[in-house]
């Protein structure tokens, strides 16, 4: 996420879209806990894709990751 300052704005945070990559193959289930967010089930991981509007909503997903005791590999911010 890139962070603009001047003088009227007072350093917002645009949106960014992120890919967050977990160990193994993702429930439907658990899929609906990443409401917004696409999966994509790979071999031997599952990478969720989704804009995040700044960092809190961000760490609010990683935080999510965790407490469902997912195993996180990569999180990358995809440049479109």
């Amino acid at each position: 996420m890139t962070s603009e300052t001047g003088p009227g704005n007072l350093g917002l945070v645009t949106a960014a879209r992120y890919e967050i990559r977990v160990k193994g193959k993702l429930s439907a289930a658990v899929q609906s806990a990443f409401d917004g967010m696409t999966a994509e089930l790979e071999p031997v991981e599952t990478v969720l894709a989704g804009t995040m509007e700044d960092q809190a909503a961000l760490y609010g997903v990683l935080q999510r990751v965790q407490s469902l005791g997912l195993e996180l590999v990569e999180v990358r911010r995809v440049v479109a």
